[in-house]
């Protein structure tokens, strides 16, 4: 593994564990030549899975674009990256045990929506206005009179 710090080609594991959720290894290394000190994950090869976006265009399925929309919903907002990263991967193990090679961006935006709701509100809007793309105030207004009302039956209930 090439060292991030000086670009030497060795390094020695320090420390190995199962991520939160299992589905990869994470690994701290130690480079031999400089001593710099950094992480990796080790994943199993999914099979390629293609994102239909709304153009119809095709592109490669890809978790880290999905963690920094995640991170730039949450900014400012006390998200810890640890929930955002589990957020990520979750709709990864969603959307990928479906089963299904092609997945539209849409069904993607959904989980993550799904997923922000419950962990913090107003990470939840900003995603969601850049995801649904609110053509005017109506349309915002409209979203935040659902969640308000979805809170006043949680309160109820």
């Amino acid at each position: 593994m090439q060292c991030p710090h000086c670009h030497h080609n060795g390094s020695r594991v320090v420390d190995s564990r199962p991520s939160e959720d299992g589905t990869c290894i994470r690994r701290r290394r130690e480079c031999a030549t400089c001593g710099f000190r950094f992480t990796t994950f080790e994943r199993y090869e999914e099979t390629p899975l293609l994102v239909i976006k709304k153009d119809g265009t095709r592109q490669e399925f890809n978790r880290q674009k999905v963690l920094n929309g995640l991170v730039r919903s949450a900014e400012k907002r006390p998200v810890s990256m640890e929930k955002l990263t589990s957020i990520a991967n979750d709709v990864e193990r969603r959307v990928r045990s479906r089963g299904e090679n092609e997945v539209s961006s849409q069904v993607i935006g959904e989980y993550v929506m799904n997923a922000l709701k419950d962990v913090d509100e107003i990470s939840y809007i900003r995603f969601a206005s850049v995801y649904r793309q609110f053509k005017d105030v109506d349309a915002f207004m409209n979203e935040l009179e659902a969640m308000i009302n979805q809170n006043h039956q949680k309160h109820q209930d």
